[in-house]
């Protein structure tokens, strides 16, 4: 008569078990859980997985949670009840979530640490963040278990490539560096004098004019690209501005600085 009462309620869990594992979330210290164990009340507890990674329960006494999914550790309790309850049925959830951390680092964004309320993915963390301005999403990354994951940070989140996504796991760190080597420098006679954050396609002129412009006393016929490693570039600014000659305005790079000259009258 038992057996047949659990029936449904078996063919419940079953269907339900692809929703759980695909959940996959990993039980981890300091957790606290559900255990239920269907029909056997005084089996049924609430318990917070302890520094060493196990919980005790009546009658299976210590059994090890952290590092497991709730899937799995009913599989594991499934096995171990065996001995005391004839065909046991069991179900874990998660109650509270005090393990489901990462950690943001490289000086490109804040805060340190995020805690996690469930499955979140790479594109969802980044978009809780106050501020990507002064990150360089192009060298970003993320190390788990002391090994970089590959993806494109920058395609993701800039460019709105979903393939680069993926799902975050306790314990990950994202390495989120500054767009300090990303800085085009503007010196000499313009209007503001200033660093430009470098983005694709940026040219001389462009750097000019996001810093005001030339001032009254440029030499705009003098201007210099420094680019370390390399000789200097040397363009003449006027004479693209007049149509006579394009050629003269470079593309830029990462670290570039521009220069440019001023007249003494």
């Amino acid at each position: 008569m038992r057996t047949q009462t659990m029936l449904p309620f078996m063919l419940l869990i079953l269907l339900l078990a692809p929703f759980a594992q695909a959940q996959d979330y990993i039980i981890g210290d300091g957790d606290q859980l559900r255990v239920s164990v269907w029909g056997v009340p005084e089996l049924t507890v609430e318990v917070t997985v302890r520094p060493d990674g196990k919980i005790t329960l009546p009658a299976a006494g210590d059994v090890t949670a952290s590092g497991l999914s709730p899937a799995q550790l009913s599989q594991n309790l499934t096995r171990v009840l065996a001995k005391y309850v004839q065909t046991p049925v069991v179900t874990v959830s998660v109650n509270q979530i005090t393990n489901n951390r990462v950690y943001v680092t490289g000086g490109g964004a804040g805060p340190g640490v995020v805690y996690l309320s469930g499955r979140t993915s790479l594109l969802k963390l980044l978009s809780r963040l106050d501020s990507l301005e002064n990150a360089d999403l192009r060298r970003a990354h993320i190390i788990r278990d002391g090994q970089k994951i590959e993806t494109d940070f920058h395609r993701l989140f800039v460019q709105g490539d979903m393939t680069q996504d993926v799902i975050l796991q306790a314990e990950d760190i994202l390495f989120l560096p500054t767009q300090e080597l990303n800085k085009v420098y503007v010196t000499g006679a313009v209007e503001e004098p200033r660093y430009i954050f470098f983005r694709e396609g940026m040219t001389a002129f462009d750097a000019i004019l996001e810093a005001g412009g030339f001032s009254q006393y440029a030499r705009q016929n003098d201007v210099l690209v420094l680019r370390k490693g390399s000789e200097d570039i040397s363009l003449r600014i006027r004479d693209l501005m007049s149509g006579r000659d394009r050629t003269q305005n470079v593309t830029l790079q990462p670290g570039d600085q521009v220069v440019v000259r001023e007249s003494m009258f």
